[in-house]
C-alpha cells in the first residue's frame, strides 16, 4: 500500500466531491500529487480540444521534467459516456518508483476528476 499516494488521494477526492471549480480540482490534483508523494516529481493534466492536447494544470509549467524522468504513468480521463476527454500524467525522477496500488489509485482520481468536474 502506497500511503503517500492514499493521503493525496483523499486531498483530491475531498476537493472533487465539494463540487469545487474544474479547474480548481485540477490544480488541487497535482499540488496534491507532488506535496504528498515524495517519488512523483511532476504531475500535469491535459484536456483535449479539437486534435490538440492542451496542459490547464501542472505542478510546474516551466520544468516538467520530461527529459530527466525515469518513470512516468498516463491516466485517462473519461467522461460519463466514457469518452476520453483528456489525460492524466505523473513523472518521476527515480527509476522503479511506482507500484500497482499507485496506479489503481491514480486511475480512481482520473476516473473521478473526468466524471465530476464535467456535471459542474
Amino acid at each position: 500500500m502506497s500511503i503517500p499516494t492514499d493521503v493525496a488521494s483523499l486531498q483530491i477526492m475531498a476537493h472533487v466531491y465539494q463540487k469545487n471549480s474544474a479547474q480548481s480540482i485540477y490544480e488541487k490534483t497535482v499540488t496534491s500529487l507532488v506535496e504528498n508523494v515524495p517519488y512523483i516529481n511532476w504531475a500535469g493534466i491535459y484536456l483535449y480540444e479539437q486534435l490538440d492536447h492542451k496542459l490547464v494544470a501542472a505542478s510546474s509549467f516551466e520544468n516538467d521534467i520530461r527529459w530527466e524522468c525515469n518513470g512516468e504513468l498516463k491516466f485517462p480521463i473519461m467522461n460519463q459516456e466514457d469518452k476520453e476527454i483528456g489525460l492524466m500524467l505523473v513523472r518521476s525522477l527515480q527509476p522503479i518508483a511506482f507500484d500497482v496500488t499507485d496506479v489503481s489509485t491514480l486511475e480512481t482520481i482520473a476516473k473521478a476528476i473526468g466524471h465530476e468536474t464535467l456535471l459542474n
